[in-house]
């Protein structure tokens, strides 16, 4: 008897980015706030990092509401309705609750339900990560319209008096909807990861260790001179090779969308890939802080509502972040 052939699922050549959502922390944090639990002064923050301020969120709101309201948004702009998306994806590093995934309970709230829905952990990259395997997923015939987003309430897994990280970090959430196009609007992704630098940013301890007695409740740490040389320099390069992977250059681009870590970071990086005057640089940071997966997609946000001559053009983004992991990719902006 003959194996019969197995059909398989074709997609469309081409996916864009249709509309971007954001949800920022209700509450607005100063510098002023944090300082004296790490011994510490509003100028060598802001000098050390380009924080001005940072948006948090009170206990009464989740990183699941943040990514619901960024993802209402995203869909209400997108003129796609809910019923029609078909994969939800969460990049974030705060859901508390290991399962179910936050994604499952947002396909529902916004009324995408019965999709596909997954959380993923790229830390600050996950954005990236997620846009590539929405377009990929497309591509392929396995979704026609995805939801992606980055959520993040950090807040959660602060340690007020570390020095390393804490007075860095907000919430918030940004989301996108990405659907079939007539021609390119996401680039091949440069992504990868250096597991053996994994100690340089993630969690002091396991959750087995608090359970047991042994451990404070986990946070995150840094450390801030090796994540630092990392981004500056080998970063660089793989915002470069995105540049070549999309088969244009600075000079194409309208704007430079890099993971909000730290402005001397955004700054260095401006210098290497010499880009023109012209181009518009995210610097979300400054008053929204450091929101890991959800720096990208808010910075996305903000730029458009800031300089709405930006869509239609091409933005380079690229993430970067605990694992280390990294992810870059040109888009064409909603």
């Amino acid at each position: 008897m003959s194996t019969p052939t197995l059909q398989q699922a074709h997609g469309p050549a081409f996916t864009r980015i249709y509309a971007v959502g954001a949800a920022r922390g209700e509450h607005v944090v100063p510098n002023e706030d944090l300082i004296e639990p790490i011994n510490s002064s509003d100028e060598w923050i802001q000098q050390r990092t380009g924080i001005i301020t940072r948006t948090r969120s009170g206990p009464d709101v989740s990183a699941l509401d943040l990514a619901t309201s960024a993802a209402t948004e995203a869909i209400e702009r997108s003129g796609v309705a809910p019923e029609l998306i078909d994969v939800v994806i969460i990049a974030t590093i705060s859901n508390v609750q290991q399962t179910p995934s936050m994604a499952a309970v947002v396909a529902d709230r916004v009324g995408a339900n019965p999709a596909a829905a997954y959380d993923m952990n790229a830390a600050c990259a996950g954005y990236a990560y997620a846009v590539a395997q929405a377009d990929a997923l497309i591509r392929a015939g396995a979704a026609r319209h995805a939801l992606v987003i980055g959520a993040e309430k950090l807040s959660d897994v602060v340690d007020p008096t570390d020095r390393s990280i804490s007075f860095l970090l907000g919430d918030g959430a940004g989301a996108v909807v990405i659907g079939p196009s007539d021609t390119p609007g996401i680039s091949a992704t440069v992504w990868g990861s250096d597991g053996s630098k994994a100690g340089a940013v993630g969690m002091d301890h396991t959750l087995i260790e608090f359970r047991e007695g042994a451990a404070a409740w986990p946070t995150l740490r840094q450390e801030g001179q090796t994540v630092f040389r990392w981004a500056v320099w080998d970063m660089a390069k793989v915002a470069k090779e995105a540049l070549d992977r999309a088969g244009v250059t600075a000079a194409d681009i309208a704007a430079f969308i890099p993971h909000q870590a730290n402005m001397r970071i955004i700054d260095e990086f401006a210098k290497q890939l010499k880009l023109p005057e012209d181009v518009v640089i995210a610097r979300d940071i400054a008053t929204t802080g450091n929101t890991s997966a959800a720096s990208i997609p808010l910075a996305t946000h903000r730029l458009l509502d800031e300089h709405p001559e930006l869509s239609g053009g091409l933005a380079l983004q690229i993430g970067f972040g605990a694992g280390l992991v990294f992810g870059a990719q040109v888009v064409v902006l909603p």
